[in-house]
Formats: structure tokens, C-alpha cells, sequence
């Protein structure tokens, strides 16, 4: 039951990479690819039907950890408690920023809004992959379960190398993303940008996979360069899946290395949380479970119907010239 909870949790981790991944590159890019207020309408309203459902999945995926492993989620959560307060600021920030930049019609105003939304998908973007990268990487943990050191013990060299991977695949990601949504110049832009931006933006996932599982990582460089192949060719929609993939072979790398621990201690291998130490009594995983049967569905079907619904491309003549 604990290897099941942990695949589970992983996957949570595969949606919310996945899904929020292009969500916040879109906002990454919004002056890069909107180039007046008419194009950054039409990039917001790309994501504006499915942006909060996709931060279900984070709030599935800290709340099945806190449910199914406590300890990973105390000596995880507490040691990156800067990065997460960040985080959850930038986030609340940038869904302020959505619904209030068309309030007034004044520049000044939406130029204020849109670098909410740019800064606050930079910040949550680089947070999130900090805490990614420092549960498989690990922490100073000592017998007891407690981070040594102190708030800043998460930030460490190949923690900011992971930080910066996930930000640079979100940055692809979402550039890949505008373009199957999107039609015109802002869709050619999108093109141009995600190939141009690709060999640099997609180094640091390169060198996290190779310090994790190191020939592992040429797995992801060849979906990688298949996804820029058929976005070359004009295939925005095989581009968009092959990058659902990359994130998904660099998921399945991570935590298929870090099992069958759950937060490695850098100070001692003993030490390391693990899915047995730290899991929740049998009783508790086994009420989880059922409770995540019946819910998953509904869930996945309420989702999979809002991108049904709002699956077509626009462009500025979908948008009022007015606000």
C-alpha cells in the first residue's frame, strides 16, 4: 500500500508538471509573445478556462503526501517553508492579476497586473522545482527526522539546478502550448520562440536528469528533440503530447531513482525517509484509497470536459478591441 501511494503521489506531481507546467509559461511569456494588449488578452484567455483546475492537482498532491507519508510531508514541507510561502504569494498574486487587469481600461493599470502574472509564474515556477529537486536530492536529516542547518538548507547548488529546469521546460512548454491554441502571428511567434529558446532553456533539465540517473537523461533529450522536430514541421499538436511525455519520462527518472525513499538524508544514508519509516498506519492508507477511488474520477471527467469544451484555437479577432 505505501509503493502504491508513492506511485500515486508521482503522478500528482506528472498532472500538476504537466498541466500547470504550460499554464505558467504562458505567463512566463506574456510580454515576450503579447506584443499589445489585444495578443496578451488572447495568451490569458488560452489558459483563463483551465489555469485554478490545474492547481487541483497540487492540492491533491500536498494533501496525499500529508495523508499517506506525514513524515515526508514535516521534513519536507517545514525545510522549504521559505520557497513554499513564496510560492503560495506568487500564486495568489497571479490569480488576483487574471480577474482584476480588465477591471479599469487604463495602461498603466493591465501593465501592472501583467507583471503580476509574469513575476508570479516566475517565482512559483522556480519554487516548485526547488521543492521537486530537494525531495530527490535530499536534505541534512539526522536521526530523528530534523533538518540540520538552517531556512535556506533546501537552497543548494543542484537544488537552484532543478529550480531552473522546471522553469525552463514550463518556459518551452508553454511557448508549445500557445502555439496549438492560438492562430496568426501570436501562434507563428510562439513557434519561433520555442525553437529558438529550446537548446538553452532545456540545459538545466538535461543536467538535473544526468546528476540524478545520469545516461537516464538521454531518454528525455531524444523525446525533447522530437517535440522540436514536430513543432518544426508544423505539428503543434504532436509537439504538445511529445513534451507530456518528456515530463512524464523525467517523472517517472525521478522518483523511480529515489525509491524507495522518500527524502534522502544528505548526511547520513541511514537516515533517509523512506516510504516504510514514514508512511501512515495501514488503516489510514487503506480509507485514502477509497476515498481517492471515488473522487479521481470524478475529478479527471470534470477536467477532461472543460479542455473538450474549450479546445479551439483563437486569435485577435476573437477579442473586443475595447479593455
Amino acid at each position: 500500500m505505501e509503493t502504491l501511494w508513492f506511485v500515486l503521489i508521482a503522478v500528482l506531481w506528472l498532472g500538476y508538471l504537466f498541466l500547470e507546467g504550460f499554464d505558467f509559461g504562458v505567463g512566463m511569456l506574456l510580454p515576450v509573445l503579447g506584443r499589445d494588449n489585444r495578443e496578451r488578452r488572447v495568451m490569458i484567455n488560452t489558459i483563463g478556462p483551465v489555469w485554478d483546475g490545474n492547481e487541483v492537482w497540487l492540492i491533491v498532491a500536498i494533501g496525499a503526501t500529508f495523508a499517506a507519508f506525514p513524515g515526508w510531508y514535516a521534513a519536507l514541507l517545514s525545510a522549504a517553508y521559505l520557497p513554499l510561502t513564496l510560492f503560495l504569494i506568487a500564486l495568489i498574486g497571479r490569480g488576483v492579476a487574471f480577474d482584476y487587469r480588465g477591471k479599469v481600461d487604463n495602461p498603466r493599470w493591465r501593465k501592472a497586473w501583467d507583471f503580476t502574472i509574469v513575476a508570479g509564474s516566475w517565482t512559483a515556477t522556480l519554487c516548485v522545482g526547488l521543492l521537486i529537486s530537494t525531495t530527490v536530492l535530499g536534505l541534512p536529516i539526522d536521526a530523528n527526522g530534523d533538518r540540520v542547518g538552517g531556512p535556506f538548507a533546501a537552497i543548494r547548488l543542484d537544488t537552484i539546478v532543478g529550480a531552473l529546469a522546471f522553469a525552463g521546460y514550463a518556459l518551452v512548454h508553454g511557448a508549445v502550448f500557445t502555439a496549438l491554441k492560438t492562430e496568426g502571428e501570436i501562434r507563428e511567434r510562439a513557434r519561433r520562440v520555442a525553437l529558438t529558446l529550446a537548446p538553452v532553456a532545456l540545459l538545466p533539465l538535461v543536467a538535473l536528469l544526468a546528476i540524478v540517473a545520469g545516461l537516464w537523461a538521454a531518454v528525455v533529450v531524444a523525446i525533447l528533440g522530437a517535440a522540436m522536430w514536430r513543432l518544426a514541421a508544423d505539428r503543434d499538436g504532436q509537439s504538445f503530447a511529445l513534451m507530456g511525455l518528456a515530463i512524464a519520462a523525467t517523472v517517472a527518472i525521478l522518483f523511480g531513482t529515489l525509491y524507495p525513499n522518500v527524502l534522502p538524508s544528505t548526511l547520513n544514508d541511514a537516515w533517509s525517509l523512506t516510504v516504510a519509516n514514514s508512511a501512515s498506519s495501514p488503516y489510514t492508507l487503506e480509507v485514502i484509497t477509497w476515498v481517492a477511488g471515488f473522487g479521481t474520477p470524478a475529478v479527471l471527467v470534470y477536467q477532461g470536459w472543460t479542455y473538450w469544451v474549450f479546445r479551439k484555437r483563437i486569435g485577435v479577432q476573437n477579442i473586443p478591441a475595447a479593455r
